[in-house]
């Protein structure tokens, strides 16, 4: 093999490894400083976009154990990686596609599972991780604080008693 391809494929299954998910994008169209743009918000989320042949990427992810994407990889693709929140990242290709109307998703691989690009959608309409995370603790905290207030009742309930006949009695 050309050590010059040896070295792309290197690179680009490093970047495969080192990520939980992979997105397929088309970028037809897509003119360089949108391009570049979208490299910069992607960035911004701890995500990078990479041009690579296609054939080199079906090479990478059978090398790295992934799913076949072969009918995804077709004409001008780009390929979306990170280390950050796979939602987050969605978002900003979901975003960039509304608002420019290029790259468009094609695809995606998220640990492991095919995610089509409904799917990839889907998860860019999740709301930010942080408030999952809120959502799901204050899901957890509320039988907690709800007993908290029932076993607190009662003496409350004395204290009021208490307290209007203290305040009618003078």
């Amino acid at each position: 093999m050309n050590p010059d391809k040896k070295y792309i494929l290197d690179e680009i299954k490093e970047r495969v490894d080192a990520s939980p998910f992979v997105l397929v994008v088309d970028y037809t169209g897509t003119t360089v400083p949108a391009f570049n743009e979208l490299r910069n918000r992607l960035q911004e989320q701890g995500a990078e976009c990479h041009v690579a042949k296609n054939t080199f990427m079906k090479r990478v992810l059978a090398d790295a154990g992934l799913p076949d994407l072969s009918e995804n990889l077709i004409g001008q693709t780009a390929f979306v990686t990170g280390d950050a929140d796979v939602c987050a990242v969605a978002k900003v290709v979901a975003n960039f596609e509304k608002e420019f109307e290029k790259p468009e998703i094609r695809a995606g691989v998220l640990d492991g599972d095919v995610l089509d690009a409904a799917q990839v959608k889907a998860l860019a309409a999740l709301p930010a991780r942080e408030v999952l995370l809120a959502q799901l603790l204050s899901t957890i905290n509320a039988p907690a604080s709800k007993l908290v207030r029932t076993l607190n009742e009662p003496g409350a309930s004395l204290a009021r008693i208490i307290q209007a006949k203290f305040d009618g009695g003078e």
